[in-house]
């Protein structure tokens, strides 16, 4: 296990609990026996200090597992912390996430559960999530996918992101957005201005149009809305999903998406 100095840190302290404890029982004995004199707390000495520490850092050695108990304990914590504020989160800005006026609606838009999907076009993972998508697009006729453009992978990412929201801007049914996606999202090599007006071409976009949308006020709010939504979030990376009241970080593969799907469905 690869730990954090963060964890290593966490861990030191939980630890060395015990130690301060006992130090903090002293002082409230002393201070039952000599209440007039007891005006600051009492501390072990360095010796006694020494000799606790020795005894924790024997038991250790002798029982190791010990640490992986406290590490995966910790982890559970801090993952139970994390959903919990996911789930204020998303409640706090559940219109923005699920129905904004500045995303990508895929499937069902009347659907019983929405999946938010927040990528970038340069990201390796997301072009392996692709199929994901489309699988749970054809095979759920109740889900409603949403796109949002997350571009946190440079100047490319964020130049195929402002061709893909003027794209929209074009196709209200999405259909068109759909095949620009596929192609821009699949296709080898890097992602960025040329190469996603030379997809947006292709695909049939009016591109005197697209190319003045590019600059539009929609293309800037709509990213800088996904960008403050992904940092509530907490979402650093992509492929990221929200479904319900949790989010998904991750190319976790379809099965899981659609468990999460059918979890949903259930509440």
């Amino acid at each position: 296990m690869a730990w954090s100095f963060r964890a290593v840190a966490t861990l030191a302290v939980m630890l060395l609990a015990p130690v301060a404890l006992a130090q903090d029982r002293v002082a409230q004995t002393n201070a039952v026996q000599a209440p007039a004199a007891a005006t600051a707390p009492q501390e072990f000495s360095s010796a006694q200090t020494h000799e606790i520490e020795n005894i924790v850092k024997n038991y250790l050695v002798q029982h190791p597992e010990v640490l992986q108990e406290v590490m995966e304990a910790l982890d559970k914590r801090q993952k139970e912390a994390d959903a919990e504020k996911a789930r204020t989160t998303i409640k706090d800005n559940k219109a923005t996430i699920f129905n904004s006026s500045h995303q990508v609606v895929l499937g069902n838009p009347q659907g019983n559960v929405t999946m938010v999907e927040f990528f970038d076009y340069n990201c390796a993972f997301c072009k392996r999530a692709l199929p994901d998508m489309l699988d749970l697009i054809k095979t759920d006729p109740d889900l409603k996918f949403v796109l949002k453009e997350f571009p946190v992978l440079g100047p490319g990412s964020l130049e195929a992101a402002h061709v893909a929201v003027a794209a929209r801007m074009q196709d209200s049914s999405g259909k068109k957005y759909m095949e620009f996606h596929q192609k821009l999202l699949g296709a080898r090599g890097p992602a960025d201005k040329v190469r996603a007006l030379a997809v947006a071409k292709d695909v049939g976009f009016d591109m005197a149009r697209l190319e003045k949308d590019m600059n539009s006020d929609e293309v800037k709010t709509s990213i800088e809305e996904n960008m403050k939504l992904a940092d509530v979030l907490g979402v650093n990376g992509t492929p990221s999903y929200v479904v319900g009241n949790e989010v998904v970080v991750g190319a976790v593969g379809v099965d899981e998406l659609r468990a999460k799907i059918k979890n949903e469905r259930k509440q």
